[in-house]
């Protein structure tokens, strides 16, 4: 599968942003999907991931209440609103896909976009 994030850009503190990720191929409802994020100097980390069927969702808890993850399984895309922005959210943002069961670390996600950067200014 491949995948197209798109929809990063600058944003004042407390504003809001809608990232998508667009996937290729036939088989999207077979693969969790998830958001991560790399900020200068930091490692990657893990913002939010959903379900193939968007039952079930997690997110880390610098973003919980702000950060919603969703899927249209019917658009084989995967969406982040990000709302209340900080400063600190500003980072590289990727989406990634893994098969089968949802998962909170990096190494079980196989495929990733190529990153979209948001940045928040105070």
């Amino acid at each position: 599968v491949q995948l197209q994030a798109s929809g990063g850009g600058l944003v004042q503190a407390g504003g809001s942003l809608r990232l998508s990720c667009a996937a290729s191929g036939r088989t999207f409802r077979a693969f969790a999907m998830a958001w991560f994020r790399q900020a200068p100097g930091k490692e990657r980390e893990i913002v939010a991931a959903i379900s193939w069927s968007g039952g079930t969702t997690h997110y880390a808890d610098s973003v919980k209440g702000r950060f919603t993850i969703s899927r249209d399984n019917a658009k084989n895309t995967v969406y982040l609103q990000m709302n209340s922005l900080k400063p600190e959210d500003t980072a590289v943002y990727y989406c990634a896909a893994a098969r089968g069961s949802l998962s909170y670390t990096s190494r079980d996600y196989a495929y990733w976009g190529q990153g979209t950067l948001v940045t928040v200014s105070s």
